[in-house]
């Protein structure tokens, strides 16, 4: 298991941005300035696993949509046979025409009693049912995207910010939430309710119905426009609080150059100007978001009026009576209830296409560095968790590597790592030092050429048996929150003995043992309760639990003060005894001893060899050796 850290020093840094590779095919999912019906409806295809995940639990709040939309219909009508009864007109059903004044109404308010109570019943009922269901299918995506972007290559993450990652993994999908909880089965509900109304009116007295039907088509289609541009603005606001969220990240994690440069104000500057950007975005969804709460009030004011003027024509010429037209008031109140309802509903649902747009273009990210379809099983005894440790043979057959396709940082490097060989990677700054520990792990794939490992293309194994073969040890060790232990262990199975004796066979059980509750110490995030040190010392006991065959120490021992040091080396070697080794030094006396040193320079192998032979040559590493030394 590789033991490695997000936050190395990077002697060959990787660009902001990195070319998409041959067969990558950007989303076509684009903003929403060319958004369509068909790319909506593509959108919503991306989430039908997800629902029909949780079919079965979506049966029930569907079916109750039935009793509570006539439920909701029923009200006006019996209301407007309460009048019709009581004026004795003949809209009054024969039932209700034939009883008594009180017994007709008693009837009437038993039924409003009924309608009420199954709404009371039933409502909270499928709100929670349907509420339930959301969170389920917003917990499966939120895992899913965890899953895909953690298998995502470095490459990825050297030109996205981390920031902008968070925003979407928590509130881009916080938003699609709302569509299942709140939006989604609510605008059928919505819809439905309306058709139900629609045929009420229809039946009860056809020229209103109509005439209320007629005034809601115009109103949709200003709906649907003020929806379109929410639409545009949500997006833009949602992209500038991933900047905005990405400037706060990047100001935290780097507080202390923030402090110590004098900063803030610069960088409060920057962070207001972003802030700006932001709410002005905002502004315009709260715009768009109330003008459709306005226009729907104006709007149902209007239908009133328009039941008013044309249901009174009616009444006074004798086509229709006051219980019917009573009705109609309470039914142009009724329909645009759920309308109103559906107007606040679509806006969480723009809301949530908008994130699926976002979080469409990060699961659409591909995966590049995947296991091959049938990858080569390497013998149990050769992993790491085996007792026996076998040393691997490392080649690197013409190798070439740039983080961008036109500009290589390798360039057709050839040599190869004898089993049990102790190998020393030196050269300047950006020579591709660390660029070749992270093509041996697979972090990034090779542009040319191929590396073997005992003979078998690293890319013909499965990215668990090679890295369970290694071990590497950066400068800059990464802790988790966590206990000390479960640092060492990193959640794999290994015993409490196991640990101390990957420990004191690294010399840091002594440090580990004074600590206040010793191995359960608990670590703050990054480990800020230890000194760089110390926690570059729980990254030689991670590495010596995994008794790897492969060991890579990139600048171990550079965080060490002497003394520290000197108890290290002792466990190095050891630690190193039949174990392939790759060490990257820029203190070029620590590696005198290794078998054969590997001089780069721009990416180039300009020399190896031995010491000894390297400094009889006097090239670039006796000049490097020589600077060194006059230095101290």
């Amino acid at each position: 298991m590789v033991s490695a850290s997000s936050g190395s020093r990077r002697d060959a840094e990787p660009p902001m941005s990195e070319p998409p590779p041959p067969n990558f095919r950007p989303p076509t999912v684009k903003p929403v300035m060319n958004r369509s019906v068909k790319n909506d409806w593509r959108l919503f295809l991306r989430l039908m696993p997800y629902i029909g995940q949780n079919r079965q639990q979506l049966i029930l709040p569907m079916l109750l949509l039935i009793p509570l939309s006539l439920a909701q219909a029923l009200q006006p009508v019996l209301i407007g046979q309460a009048i019709s009864l009581i004026n004795q007109e003949d809209a009054a059903w024969e039932v209700l025409a034939g009883m008594s004044l009180r017994v007709g109404l008693n009837w009437i308010i038993g039924g409003l009693l009924l309608a009420i109570a199954i709404r009371l019943a039933l409502d909270g009922w499928q709100s929670y049912q349907i509420q339930k269901v959301g969170q389920q299918i917003t917990a499966s995506i939120r895992n899913d995207l965890f899953n895909h972007v953690t298998s995502l290559s470095m490459g990825f993450f050297d030109r996205t910010p981390v920031g902008k990652l968070i925003t979407r993994l928590t509130s881009d999908v916080n938003a699609l939430g709302d569509v299942f909880s709140t939006g989604a089965i609510g605008i059928i509900s919505d819809l439905f309710l309306i058709l139900v109304l629609m045929g009420t009116m229809l039946w009860q007295e056809w020229r209103l119905g109509l005439m209320l039907i007629a005034m809601l088509l115009p109103v949709t289609a200003l709906i649907i426009y003020f929806q379109q541009q929410y639409r545009k603005a949500n997006y833009k606001a949602r992209e500038e609080l991933s900047t905005l969220n990405a400037d706060l990240q990047e100001n935290i994690s780097g507080i202390d150059v923030v402090q110590l440069f004098r900063r803030e104000r610069f960088n409060a500057e920057l962070f207001r100007t972003v802030n700006e950007r932001y709410v002005s975005a905002l502004d315009k969804t709260i715009f768009y978001d109330s003008a459709v709460s306005a226009t729907l009030e104006w709007i149902a004011l209007v239908a009133i009026a328009g039941v008013l003027a044309l249901g009174g024509s009616l009444v006074t010429g004798g086509l229709m009576e006051i219980g019917t037209l009573t009705a109609f008031i309470l039914f142009a109140q009724k329909l645009f209830d759920p309308l109103r309802q559906f107007a606040d509903k679509f806006t969480a649902i723009q809301a949530g296409l908008t994130a699926v747009e976002r979080l469409n273009d990060l699961m659409s990210e591909p995966i590049t560095i995947q296991d091959a379809r049938n990858p080569i099983a390497l013998p149990t005894d050769t992993l790491a968790n085996s007792e026996t440790v076998i040393p691997g043979e490392i080649r690197f057959n013409h190798v070439s590597f740039g983080y961008k396709a036109d500009d290589y940082v390798l360039k057709d490097l050839d040599f190869a790592i004898r089993p049990g060989e102790k190998v020393a990677l030196v050269g300047p700054t950006g020579a591709g030092k660390s660029s070749i520990i992270r093509l041996l792990c697979r972090l990034y794939e090779v542009s040319e050429g191929q590396i073997l490992l005992d003979d078998v293309d690293i890319r013909d194994i499965a990215q668990q048996d090679l890295r369970d073969r290694m071990a590497i040890i950066l400068q800059d060790g990464f802790l988790f929150s966590g206990d000390v232990a479960r640092n060492i262990t990193l959640g794999e199975d290994y015993s409490f003995e196991q640990v101390r004796k990957a420990a004191a066979q690294t010399n840091v059980d002594t440090f580990i043992e004074a600590l206040p509750q010793g191995y359960s110490t608990v670590l703050r995030e990054r480990g800020t309760n230890l000194s760089g040190g110390q926690k570059q010392l729980l990254a030689f006991a991670r590495a010596a639990i995994r008794n790897p065959g492969i060991l890579v120490l990139d600048e171990a021992t550079a965080n060490l003060d002497v003394g520290t040091e000197a108890m290290i080396q002792q466990a190095l070697d050891k630690l190193l005894e039949n174990r392939t080794a790759i060490i990257i030094a820029h203190r070029l006396s620590t590696i005198r001893n290794v078998d054969r040193i590997l001089v780069l320079k721009q990416g180039q192998l300009i020399e190896q060899g031995s010491h000894d032979e390297l400094m009889a040559t006097d090239g670039l590493y006796a000049s490097l050796y020589k600077l060194q030394m006059l230095g101290q």
